[in-house]
């Protein structure tokens, strides 16, 4: 329900992912029995989890690292990768850089223009290596750059953008039409992103395989400080559920949501799909791996940005590796490591088979989630405290 917010003026309570609790189910389940997966394009993956479309986070060895484990970890074709042959020797710039100089930097590295060669050859070395080559742009660069990474023999494409509709206006360039983008696509489309129902039954309507759930929760992102929008995920996953549920009634096409951004713990992963995501998509809890390309750092994807940045540079540290990362053991006690292993015993304590079964659970409003109890923890800051 709306609340009054000044005279003539209401506006609806939203909730993020501290805000909320997940009420343990009336049965209880062994973890090991959890049939943890989801379904995408047609295909099967073990690991329902989205390494994001960063430069900090996934390059061509990580890609093949999160494939063999499993995965996905989408490739930024808009970013380092394909602006310079030898990226590496700019990563570990934009790492060294002074904190006070590090969106500056990028900003200048960003300059350098895109070799449409390059989009082939990073699609190509992920391959070459077994793994699952998928992609992302922004609208503008989609049509070109998908018909390369298509020929290269990518698997998957994602077009992405701070906020996406499915009908954008614009006098000064011709606007991407996902309608005919989707339809000419030989392999599936991600779209993003958005947060409410309506643009999501629209999106869905454009033939796409996943819709991306989002605007502004990510670790690096200030989109939601420097433009005042976005929606806290909890009731942007649960609106785009619905929408997604709508859409399946009506036309008996299911097409997965995938939640973007804001968890950095196995807690705020379960919490997601309790919500009613199919999938996720994290970016700092991997930007902490040691095949990551960001040495320990990690960017958002509007940093770049020319002239007015939507991101920061933030120092996540190296924690472990990527198989850590997400099946353990885990080593540290923030909850940022064996996030497969956090979704089985949450799975089991909920009594949800599958992650479909999540999506039954029941939440609670809960403000005192984090800190009920924790004195020690946050006065010594370990845990929960840190």
């Amino acid at each position: 329900m709306a609340e009054w917010i000044g005279k003539g003026r209401r506006a609806r309570r939203c909730y993020g992912f501290d805000e909320i609790a997940l009420v343990p189910g009336k049965v209880t389940l062994n973890p090991q029995e959890a049939e943890i997966f989801w379904e995408f394009g047609g295909k099967r993956f073990d690991v329902p989890i989205l390494a994001a479309a960063m430069d900090g986070v996934v390059g061509v060895k990580f890609a093949i690292e999160m494939s063999r484990l499993g995965g996905i970890a989408v490739l930024n074709l808009d970013g380092v990768q394909t602006r310079y042959e030898n990226p590496d020797e700019v990563l570990e710039e934009i790492a060294q850089a002074d904190s006070r100089d590090a969106t500056n930097l990028i900003q200048k590295i960003y300059t350098a223009p895109i070799k449409e060669g390059l989009v082939a050859k990073r699609v190509e070395e992920i391959k070459s290596k077994g793994g699952y080559a998928a992609v992302s742009c922004i609208p503008q660069n989609a049509s070109k750059f998908a018909s390369i990474a298509e020929g290269a023999g990518a698997d998957c494409f994602v077009v992405q953008s701070t906020v996406t509709t499915a009908k954008h206006i614009s006098t000064r360039y011709q606007p991407l039409s996902l309608y005919k983008f989707c339809k000419e696509r030989k392999i599936p489309v991600i779209i993003g992103n958005c947060v409410t129902s309506d643009v999501t039954l629209e999106l869905l309507d454009t033939g796409c395989s996943a819709i991306l759930v989002g605007v502004g929760p990510g670790a690096a992102c200030t989109t939601r400080g420097v433009l005042g929008i976005g929606v806290p995920q909890v009731t942007a996953t649960i609106d785009c559920a619905q929408a997604r549920d709508v859409y399946h009634k009506k036309t008996g096409k299911y097409i997965p949501i995938i939640t973007d951004g804001g968890m950095s713990r196995g807690g705020d992963v379960c919490k997601a799909f309790a919500c009613g995501a199919d999938s996720v998509m994290i970016g700092s809890a991997f930007a902490r791996a040691k095949e990551a390309p960001g040495r320990g750092f990690h960017w958002g994807m509007a940093t770049s940005h020319s002239n007015l940045p939507r991101g920061t540079r933030v120092e996540v540290g190296v924690s472990g590796n990527l198989e850590q990362i997400l099946f353990g053991p885990a080593v540290v006690d923030d909850g940022s490591q064996n996030l497969m292993g956090a979704l089985a015993a949450s799975m089991g304590c909920l009594g949800a088979g599958t992650i479909k079964d999540m999506h039954f659970a029941e939440i609670i409003v809960a403000p005192s989630i984090q800190t009920e109890g924790k004195i020690f923890q946050a006065a010594q800051r370990v845990g929960m405290g840190k």
